[in-house]
């Protein structure tokens, strides 16, 4: 089983187009023969968030951890306990292309990294934001860059290492670094691009919305 596992913190705005897009992807996947599960692990919600996840009719998992690393965790144990062989993450203000899970899949290895690109600029994020952003990204094959929001792994290496470990913060980063560390084949392509939010209030400190924020202060 394939196990879709999906972090959200009050992202009720967000969170429908997300399960829309990674439902396009389960249909492709189930039409090659695969089963999907789909979880949303609701991490101190108080906002519309779960009524999000009920309308699109996947599975949730409320926690109470204020911690991305620990959601991701609590998400990828549920999903193994239910029999998946395979985990792929995203987040929750992310949109996944349909050929998503079985790109992952067709990579043949035991960690998949991708890319990602932003879905919509922010009208105050002017063209020179833009042409830094795209000059530190290296959108390509055997990039080494690491998102949560397009990241996929064997359920067997991940269980090997551990998992998700504890963080607030680039819990992805530390994921594949241990992978690496335990010999995984890893696979960096960017032939399965996540469209993500180039938004400010991003949901985990020092994420990709910290990232490009930091740009935008640097001196041109």
């Amino acid at each position: 089983m394939i196990a879709v596992v999906i972090p959200a913190h009050n992202e009720a705005r967000r969170l429908g187009r997300c399960l829309k897009s990674v439902r396009a992807a389960a249909d492709q996947a189930e039409l090659a023969g695969y089963q999907v599960e789909i979880l949303v692990v609701l991490d101190r919600c108080s906002d519309g968030s779960a009524a999000v996840a009920r309308r699109h009719q996947v599975q949730t998992l409320e926690v109470h951890a204020g911690n991305v690393g620990m959601a991701r965790s609590a998400g990828a144990a549920q999903m193994i306990e239910q029999g998946a062989s395979w985990l792929a993450c995203t987040d929750a203000d992310s949109q996944v292309p349909p050929h998503w899970l079985l790109s992952q899949l067709a990579c043949g290895a035991d960690v998949v990294c991708g890319t990602v690109h932003v879905e919509r600029w922010q009208p105050w994020q002017n063209a020179a934001l833009r042409r830094l952003y795209l000059s530190h990204y290296q959108a390509r094959e055997g990039h080494r860059h690491i998102h949560g929001a397009n990241l996929g792994v064997s359920a067997q290496a991940y269980l090997r290492i551990g998992g998700f470990q504890p963080l607030p913060a680039h819990e992805d980063v530390q994921l594949v670094r241990d992978l690496e560390a335990h010999g995984a084949q890893i696979s960096w392509t960017a032939r399965h691009s996540v469209a993500t939010s180039s938004r400010r209030d991003s949901r985990a400190r020092e994420g990709f919305g910290d990232f490009l924020a930091g740009l935008e202060a640097s001196p041109s």
